[in-house]
């Protein structure tokens, strides 16, 4: 994954959202689930964007 070191720490520090694709890399890098890895990502984005939504995600069948 290319990916700056200060554009690393701007999403660790909750400067700037990480986008699902990337937030789905990032899971699979570290073991960690893909589906909550993808919610926290839409979630920030919508709070970035001043957006008062909560949201949940379901694997398409």
């Amino acid at each position: 994954m290319h990916i700056s070191r200060a554009h690393l720490r701007d999403i660790e520090k909750g400067r700037k959202a990480a986008n699902p694709a990337r937030a789905a890399q990032f899971a699979k890098i570290l073991n960690y689930p893909e589906q909550q890895s993808l919610k926290i990502a839409v979630q920030d984005l919508l709070q970035e964007a001043k957006l008062n939504y909560k949201v949940g995600l379901k694997a398409a069948s």
